[in-house]
């Protein structure tokens, strides 16, 4: 079974794929959370959407954390649109950690890190996949990476 394959529901609990939601683009598929301290990345991840129309960036809001994502659905929409005018996809709240881990993430988890070469869990909030059209995940950065770090958009620049 492909990445792409994998079920999941939009925030407003609509059920869907994985592929679905990319549209048949590569897309760059981010664990989200709206009190973080890093939740200002949602302003790198908006202008990458808004900017590169070949690419889909997906958030994948995950309460794993230090509880940051507590918010219902409706919270969380509210929250990204009205402080970072989010306009990109995002799923139902999901585990990318531990027993209750997402498929997606049971996948995406076994690509190594960019800067440290390892793979495994999830390290924190706001860690980025860059997947191909067919599902093939390219890159992995971490947490701290911003969004419009240079070699995340050389990264997606390539796959565009």
């Amino acid at each position: 079974m492909s990445l792409l394959d994998a079920q999941i529901s939009t925030l407003d609990g609509e059920p869907t794929t994985l592929g679905a939601l990319t549209g048949g683009k590569p897309a760059l598929l981010v664990n989200v959370a709206s009190k973080c301290g890093l939740t200002p990345q949602y302003e790198g991840l908006e202008r990458i959407a808004e900017s590169t129309p070949g690419l889909t960036v997906i958030g994948f809001p995950c309460n794993q954390f230090m509880g940051q994502e507590p918010g219902s659905p409706e919270e969380i929409q509210e929250f990204c649109s009205s402080t970072y005018g989010v306009t990109f996809p995002l799923t139902e709240k999901i585990e990318v950690n531990g027993e209750g881990r997402h498929e997606i993430y049971g996948a995406l988890t076994t690509t190594p890190e960019a800067s440290t070469g390892e793979a495994g869990d999830i390290t924190w909030n706001f860690e980025k996949f860059l997947v191909d059209a067919e599902g093939q995940v390219v890159k992995r950065f971490g947490p701290r990476t911003e969004p419009e770090a240079p070699e995340v958009l050389e990264a997606i620049n390539s796959l565009v």
